[in-house]
């Protein structure tokens, strides 16, 4: 049985997010498109865009506002390497999230 993702999102000097029992996680490239990343999604390197982050937990579903950076996918699920949240706004949560 494959299990759910662990998504954490790092800066320099702290962790934005460390979230277990993720469902899926929705994110913006740098190639232009969008990428839905999924439990046993295969190993990936890649970068973002300043854009939302978008994921699903128990809890429901998220967005983080976060500047560019790196997404890594491992088998431990995904993390983010970025400078913080993007300039626009502070890291925000909502409740309801659009389609990519």
């Amino acid at each position: 049985m494959i299990k759910p993702l662990r998504l954490m999102v790092l800066t320099p000097t702290k962790t934005l997010l460390d979230a277990e029992e993720v469902a899926w996680v929705q994110a913006r490239l740098a190639d232009g498109g969008g990428i839905g990343i999924y439990p046993g999604h295969a190993p990936l390197l890649a970068e973002t865009v300043t854009a939302p982050l978008r994921y699903a937990d128990g809890s429901g579903e998220h967005a983080l506002d976060l500047e560019a950076g790196i997404l890594q996918v491992d088998r431990d699920g995904v993390t983010i390497f970025t400078s913080g949240p993007a300039q626009t706004s502070e890291v925000s949560e909502t409740s309801e999230v659009s389609e990519m």
